[in-house]
């Protein structure tokens, strides 16, 4: 028994990664967290009942393709801000480490409950959760339900699931990069991924202006980091913690550089699974496991989590190494073990989409159009851009898409101008500015701009951080509707 328990001890308990579980489980719930505050703040004006894609009649029309979502039987914005504010307070709770403190079952319950809270709200999002960071949080979720508590040591095959994930994102959107955008391959995609990404941040077009030069150098560091160094992350160590020191930075120098919600956050949170205790321990409190193996109904647990994980990798290893690989696919309704990348292609040029409202008689006086002010995405030449992520602010994404002439925005859209001829004040709060101040306009229309970063010159001159030039009417100036 005692040979058993020395073997068990050795193959499948670590105990040089204390330090690993303590980023994994409290960064991931603070993760959730940024989520669930998002869910409470953007869903209702989004896609409740009276939302932009109202969830009722999403349902209606796609039934049980919708996936496992509590609002499958009914859904009511008093329910959704339940499961918002349930889903906020366990993500606390794990953040102050309160449910590690207990045997395993307890982080086990509560990560799980976070990951279906919001398994709910991702499969009736729409194209307000299109996105492959909802998947990312959903499985990066449901992989720390099975780390154990303070009690216990943490399970290698958890360890291997986690850098599993984290060589998915970085390799897939390596491949994705390499197979697609033929700037990425002549090493010029920096040229103008900086001023075109979706939402620029705060030093966006510091990195703009860098030398071109040394744009290629960062694609080329970007394409070591996501082609070479996540087979090292399988390495044995110090070369394992050092190929997970390249991933974290690069995802700080993305961080600095762009708001791309928590891609970035969660990306090198998951790179801490392959860290050891041997570099963290010394400057984070953390204290070493009492046992030296587990219980045997936690053990078979997670045996039976990594083996489903081994059945579902057929998927995105196929798409890995499919010539027409998919981004950001989930090959499961539950958004697990799915394929990752970002960017497979660059946009040139930066168009914005500027909405605008009246209250004149006349649409044809000029003089009287004001533009609404979104939170994050460029508007106003003189409005520098905010850092906004790890938060995400969906409407403004969905204004980026729009720009790039994507069908899936319409329908949404028409219904935003409506709200904002009516001045609805949930749809107002979604804005940084209403020019009207809760008055509702008689007028409303948005057209199309090319923006570009104003020079160093032009800002220092012109107090701008932007040049714009119009392209041309999105939407003609449309009065209030007629009374049904």
């Amino acid at each position: 028994m005692n040979l058993v328990v020395d073997w068990a001890s050795g193959w499948f308990w670590a105990t040089d990664h204390h330090v690993s579980r303590l980023v994994l489980q409290r960064g991931i719930a603070l993760v959730y967290v940024v989520a669930f505050v998002a869910v409470l703040r953007q869903f209702v004006p989004l896609l409740g009942e009276r939302g932009l894609l109202p969830v009722p009649a999403y349902l209606d029309r796609v039934g049980r393709r919708a996936g496992p979502t509590l609002f499958r039987w009914r859904y009511s914005d008093r329910l959704l801000t339940a499961v918002g504010w349930t889903g906020l307070l366990v993500a606390l709770s794990l953040v102050a480490g309160l449910p590690q403190t207990g045997p395993p079952w307890v982080p086990m319950l509560a990560f799980g409950v976070l990951y279906l809270l919001y398994l709910s709200v991702v499969n009736v999002g729409q194209v307000f959760y299109g996105f492959g960071w909802e998947s990312l949080l959903l499985e990066a979720g449901f992989l720390a339900a099975f780390l154990g508590s303070d009690d216990v040591p943490v399970p290698k095959l958890v360890l291997l699931a986690f850098t599993w994930l984290l060589f998915r994102v970085e390799f897939g959107a390596g491949l994705i990069k390499m197979r697609g955008d033929r700037c990425w391959r002549d090493l010029t995609a920096l040229y103008y991924h900086h001023e075109t990404q979706p939402m620029p941040g705060p030093f966006s077009a510091y990195f703009h202006a860098l030398p071109k030069p040394l744009h290629k150098v960062e694609v080329l560091a970007n394409h070591v980091v996501q082609l070479g160094v996540p087979f090292l992350l399988f390495a044995p160590q110090p070369v394992a913690t050092w190929a997970a020191a390249l991933v974290i930075v690069t995802q700080l120098w993305l961080v600095i550089s762009g708001n791309f919600a928590w891609l970035n956050w969660l990306t090198l949170l998951l790179a801490f699974a392959a860290v050891s205790d041997g570099v963290l321990a010394p400057v984070l409190p953390v204290s070493p496991a009492t046992a030296s193996v587990g219980p045997v109904w936690f053990a078979v647990t997670v045996l039976v989590m990594a083996s489903a994980v081994v059945v579902l990798s057929f998927w995105p290893v196929r798409n890995l190494l499919s010539p027409r690989q998919q981004m950001n696919a989930s090959f499961n309704r539950w958004h697990l073990v799915g394929a990752y990348g970002a960017f497979g292609s660059i946009t040139r040029r930066r168009d914005e989409v500027v909405v605008e409202g009246s209250l004149a008689g006349d649409p044809d006086d000029e003089s009287s159009w004001r533009e609404y002010e979104f939170k994050g995405k460029p508007g106003p030449v003189t409005q520098r851009p905010r850092q906004w992520a790890p938060y995400h602010l969906r409407l403004d994404w969905g204004m980026w898409f729009l720009a790039l002439g994507s069908p899936s925005q319409h329908v949404w859209f028409e219904r935003f101008l409506l709200r904002l001829l009516a001045a609805d004040p949930a749809t107002l709060k979604l804005l940084h500015r209403d020019p009207f101040d809760g008055e509702r306009p008689r007028w409303i229309r948005a057209r199309v701009f090319r923006y570009r970063y104003a020079t160093g010159a032009e800002r220092r001159r012109d107090g701008v951080w932007w040049v714009r030039e119009e392209r041309g009417l999105l939407v003609r100036p449309s009065p209030p509707p007629l009374p049904s």
